[in-house]
């Protein structure tokens, strides 16, 4: 079943769980986590990051939706850190049914008017606008400078935004890590959900991209998290929590994250690292060279961190709240 982003954390919110989103990279990493998704019963994310998406293809983004529409899981395709409008249009061309567009690392004001932008495109799917204005932020780079096009969407009417307020740590073995944390502040985020009109907030509470460092232990904020939920549902806004930088974190804090109010917990490091870690070791027998001999022990070694990630987020049996 094929889902937005809204729809599917709605009933998340509602009964006290989180929605997995597995960053894939391949097909046969899909079919994986839709595997592993229907056999647990529970709603998933399907994630690409722009430069996951980059090499996968765009075309595979309808093929994938055909699979989720004959699904006995609710899914939805989701573009991960989109970092820039050109992005997001892509990917709304494609056939995904929700993007996030990252513009946290702008000021504050021009993260509002970006995702602003972004939202009004994606929620009209198939419309147009006109754009006038010198300083209207949905005016386009086209030749006439005054007409700026929706784009359309192949299976969503509605496409489902993401936005971010507040940035996390890099954990990435290339780059020096980086522990400045930007933490999300509550009033902050009611005036941001309120004037973009975003359908999901990737909040900061101290969790960072990738795999910690040894020796790092990592704390997430709950109070701050606390207070952010709060913050929002006084003000009447419904804008379900996301969280980031959800791989390597104690399973306690995750746990109690996901009960709290995130509706959705982003998995990409994890995954990965088992899956590339069981590839190394099967290709140490240098014969092998077919997929289907390589590649079915790395699905099931990337399954079964899936599946405890599934279960930890409360997510498993949850498919037929639906």
């Amino acid at each position: 079943m094929l889902f937005n982003l809204k729809q599917l954390l709605a009933v998340a919110e509602e009964n006290h769980f989180a929605v997995p989103a597995f960053n894939i990279s391949s097909y046969a990493m899909f079919n994986g986590i839709m595997d592993i998704s229907e056999r647990e019963k529970a709603p998933v994310i399907i994630e690409l990051h722009p430069n996951e998406l980059k090499h996968i293809g765009t075309d595979s983004i309808r093929a994938m939706a055909g699979r989720i529409a004959f699904s006995p899981v609710p899914a939805a395709i989701h573009l991960d850190h989109g970092a820039s409008y050109e992005n997001v249009m892509a990917a709304i061309r494609a056939g995904f049914t929700s993007v996030m567009i990252d513009a946290s690392a702008l000021p504050f004001e021009e993260n509002i008017a970006m995702c602003k932008k972004v939202v009004e495109a994606a929620h009209a799917a198939i419309s147009y606008t006109m754009a006038t204005d010198t300083d209207d932020p949905r005016r386009a780079q086209v030749a006439d400078g005054d007409v700026w096009n929706y784009a359309a969407s192949y299976f969503a009417s509605e496409v489902s935004v993401e936005g971010e307020l507040g940035s996390i740590g890099v954990t990435d073995p290339d780059k020096a890590f980086d522990q400045i944390i930007y933490y999300t502040d509550p009033q902050e985020a009611v005036r941001f959900v309120r004037e973009t009109g975003i359908d999901a907030l990737a909040i900061s509470i101290g969790t960072c991209h990738g795999i910690y460092p040894k020796g790092y232990e990592p704390k997430l904020q709950m109070e701050r998290l606390e207070q952010i939920r709060d913050a929002l549902r006084a003000a009447g806004l419904d804008t379900r929590l996301v969280l980031h930088g959800g791989s390597n974190n104690p399973d306690a804090e995750i746990r109690e994250a996901a009960q709290k109010g995130i509706s959705k917990i982003n998995i990409s490091s994890d995954i990965k690292v088992a899956y590339y870690e069981k590839m190394r070791e099967v290709l140490k027998k240098e014969g092998l060279r077919e997929p289907n001999e390589i590649e079915p022990p790395c699905i099931k070694a990337m399954q079964e961190v899936a599946k405890q990630k599934i279960k930890l987020f409360g997510a498993a049996g949850k498919a037929e709240l639906y």
